[in-house]
């Protein structure tokens, strides 16, 4: 078994996070329950800083991958600003005290409500995504009487080696506009009142497990400076995005040295800062999901399954049975040396058959254990959804040797309260 995080260890053989046994937590709030290190996102932040120190930078963290508040307000306390897709983002942004200027609006599909409210907050930069949403966003500026400070995310056309549903640089993609049309957008802004020219981005994936793609796509993307800049655009900063890969098995570990190295040789004599937008890359491996076995179901034939059969499900970690993801999965108690393992696929109780955590896991199970589902702490309980009316998991962060509640279970009540009945 792979353990992918330096702050997830056994000993004596129960499992820690940072010095909290995870059965303490088990035990307190039960399960199934999303648990962060604090200290592993700090650890990813500053990783990240050395990785790009000699470089004009500024870390925006990407609230998809896990919008938590206290998660959000440990970020902002390490100096990060935020990177948003959507109003409901901005708003957790200023409810744990962000600074709007330090925010980035990216997502093609801004709606004239979620413009007003980032135009009227003052937000630091829409990412624009196409021409439609340049026409809208000068509209509404032109109505409110403000300036929207504007970048266009170019789809540099690279292919990042992604899961197709995770790549978003290739034309195929729904993501930004081709360098052509980005010239278009740029000159069209140019001496607009209501619009001012401040950067150009791109985002060509996540999970991005090669450093090549992302500086190929920073090389096109300085092509398109050098032609703004002959045409009398200058851009004060250039935003890479985010994708950089985690490991989740046994993958060699993105290297992130000889990004930093590359950017900063690729940036050589250029004025503009470098924006990057981490999200996966600063929470997956600072969070697991704990789950408790309800039933073991032994095969019945020999080319049939063991199933481990847990209270965790797909509607609180959907990965898997979207994106054929791996997860590691931890029993809380390690076996000794004697133990006897089987295989089992691990699956929830939520009515289909795609609904599985992991498969083929050869573990010492009983229908006691907890198990602690590793590299959980991205896309997972954000992605959380109330199908077959069950609760989302509560949510919890460890600091040191302390852990806190930081989103209660939610319950049936909380989902019945918002329908209207007859």
């Amino acid at each position: 078994m792979s353990i992918n995080s330096a702050h997830l260890t056994y000993r004596e053989h129960e499992l820690y996070l940072e010095n909290v046994r995870l059965q303490e937590i088990a035990n307190a709030l039960g399960t199934p329950a999303y648990v962060y290190s604090k200290r592993a996102i700090g650890d990813a932040v500053e990783a990240l800083r050395q990785a790009f120190a000699g470089i004009d930078h500024r870390i925006h963290y990407a609230v998809k991958a896990n919008s938590n508040l206290a998660v959000m307000r440990h970020c902002l306390d390490l100096g990060c600003g935020f990177d948003i897709v959507s109003s409901g983002e901005l708003s957790r942004v200023l409810a744990v005290g962000g600074n709007p200027a330090q925010v980035l609006f990216s997502g093609v599909g801004k709606s004239i409500e979620e413009i007003d409210f980032a135009l009227k907050a003052d937000i630091g930069c829409f990412n624009i995504e196409s021409a439609g949403e340049l026409t809208r966003l000068r509209e509404r500026a032109r109505l409110l009487g403000r300036q929207a400070r504007i970048s266009v995310r170019v789809n540099p056309d690279v292919d990042a080696g992604t899961h197709p549903y995770i790549s978003t640089g290739l034309q195929q993609n729904k993501f930004g506009v081709d360098p052509d049309q980005a010239l278009a957008l740029y000159a069209a802004a140019e001496d607009d009142p209501y619009l001012q020219i401040i950067g150009i981005d791109c985002h060509i994936g996540s999970q991005i497990s090669e450093v090549e793609p992302l500086l190929q796509a920073l090389a096109n993307l300085l092509l398109l400076v050098d032609e703004l800049a002959a045409r009398g655009i200058e851009l004060a900063h250039i935003d890479l995005g985010g994708g950089m890969g985690v490991t989740y098995d046994n993958e060699a570990p993105f290297d992130l040295e000889a990004y930093g190295s590359g950017v900063h040789r690729l940036m050589a004599g250029r004025s503009q800062q470098v924006l990057l937008e981490p999200g996966r890359y600063l929470t997956a491996n600072a969070g697991v999901l704990l789950t408790r076995v309800e039933y073991l179901k032994l095969a019945s034939h020999p080319d049939a399954p063991n199933f481990a059969v847990v209270d965790a499900a797909m509607n609180d970690l959907i990965r898997p049975a979207l994106y054929q993801a791996w997860h590691g999965v931890l029993p809380l108690h390690e076996s000794g040396p004697a133990r006897t393992t089987l295989q089992w696929d691990i699956v929830g109780p939520v009515c289909e058959s795609g609904d599985f955590l992991a498969r083929s896991r050869a573990l010492d199970l009983d229908e006691s254990a907890i198990l602690a589902v590793t590299s959980a702490g991205a896309y997972g309980m954000v992605q959380a959804s109330n199908y077959n009316s069950r609760g989302r998991a509560c949510e919890v962060l460890i600091d040191g040797d302390t852990f806190r509640l930081v989103r209660r279970r939610e319950t049936i009540q909380d989902q019945l309260r918002l329908e209207c009945g007859e």
